[in-house]
């Protein structure tokens, strides 16, 4: 049990590093992709990518991790951030659009590897306590929401010859801690042969707790990242200062990650499907909120809904979706599920900039309703006759 406890420590604090890396990045992303683009309509479009390297990356990350072992995998992230940072950083200072781009990219196959760590969180604990792993290893956001951003604002001026140069520097010296941190998992190697063989994948895709997993956390993932993206130029749009987007973007990730301490407990009381209901009930009063008005109170309470909704929308479909195959399989449905999230997510951050330069913040955020009822409705008969075992037979 020690040795599960000291893994999951080691994965949440990689977990902080690695989302701060990825919010100082969305904060800063759109609002440099607009001075660097040749269309403002493209501001979006280095989180749009980073987004597209998660769902890139994913497939390949678990074929290098059956292959070789967690450890190995999350290091090959790790080392994909560090060269994101130092690529974005000498594409602001030779004012090139397309380098910046390309950095996001290598920036979202860093996150595609680490999203892994819930998993190794929950391989390495109790069944009983998976829930609780994942969400703690989430929880390490927490850190991210005031790191990440703050870690843009203290670089702004650090090099002379490049606004926010140091801020992309600082940012890969994360990944550079990481890289440390992660060299110390002690992980045991994951049994991809079992005495119980896998099972057609049509076969394990036809389980309807599978499909509501994945539908509700990619679901749940690309509404938040859509309205996200879009906040800092939505924030500017409407005349509100600038220095009001780091502190939105602050408690929007406080809401995405502080939940996480309580979670897992809910998820083990309730259930999941009860508690990915109430993420898209708190997900559509965002919507509300901002139908109310455009000041910074609006922003603020809105994007806070906002993440707390993902949080319970996204831990608890991956807890689902941990009940749902067994550990010959668990390589090959975790690939489907991390892309099929990011995939979705990343049309969502194409379409932001996009809906916010054509349409207004607004209606960006009335276009998602319709995705949220669809996950809403579909938890509903589950919610109500779910009984799963700890682990499938």
């Amino acid at each position: 049990m020690f040795t599960g406890r000291r893994n999951v420590l080691l994965l949440a604090i990689s977990q902080a590093l690695m989302l701060s890396v990825v919010v100082m990045a969305m904060a800063l992303g759109a609002i440099l992709g607009g001075g660097l683009a040749p269309d403002k309509g493209y501001a979006t479009l280095p989180i749009a990518v980073m987004v597209i390297g998660t769902a890139i990356a994913s497939m390949p990350a678990a074929i290098l991790m059956r292959r070789f072992g967690r450890r190995t995998g999350f290091l090959t992230g790790a080392a994909l951030g560090l060269a994101g940072s130092l690529l974005c950083a000498f594409a602001l200072q030779q004012r090139s659009f397309a380098l910046f781009v390309s950095g996001h990219l290598l920036l979202g196959s860093y996150q595609g590897f680490a999203n892994y760590y819930r998993f190794a969180a929950a391989e390495a604990t109790e069944a009983s306590h998976t829930s609780r792993a994942i969400a703690w290893v989430i929880a390490g956001g927490v850190v991210a929401a005031f790191l990440g951003p703050q870690l843009g604002q203290w670089g702004r001026d650090w090099v002379s010859d490049g606004l926010f140069v140091g801020s992309y520097l600082a940012q890969g010296a994360l990944s550079l801690v990481s890289l440390a941190i992660l060299s110390q998992l002690r992980l045991k190697p994951v049994a991809v042969a079992h005495s119980v063989a896998a099972r057609p994948l049509p076969e394990i895709l036809s389980q309807p707790v599978l499909q509501l997993a994945i539908l509700g956390a990619a679901i749940g993932y690309a509404v938040m990242i859509m309205v996200m993206t879009a906040t800092p130029l939505a924030i500017l749009g409407c005349g509100l200062p600038g220095a009001s987007v780091t502190p939105v973007i602050q408690w929007h990730v406080v809401g995405m990650f502080a939940p996480s301490f309580f979670t897992g407990s809910l998820i083990r009381r309730y259930g999941a499907p009860q508690v990915m209901q109430i993420g898209f009930v708190l997900l559509l009063g965002h919507v509300v909120i901002t139908l109310l008005g455009i000041e910074f109170l609006h922003f603020l309470s809105a994007l806070i809904l906002l993440g707390v909704g993902w949080n319970f929308a996204f831990i608890g479909g991956t807890t689902l979706l941990t009940q749902t195959y067994r550990p010959s399989e668990q390589f090959k449905i975790q690939a489907i599920n991390e892309f099929t999230i990011f995939g979705l997510a990343a049309v969502a951050t194409l379409s932001a900039g996009w809906l916010y330069d054509r349409f207004g913040w607004i209606t960006l955020n009335l276009t998602v309703v319709p995705l949220l009822a669809i996950a809403l409705l579909a938890t509903l008969p589950l919610a109500r006759r779910l009984q799963l075992p700890e682990k499938p037979a």
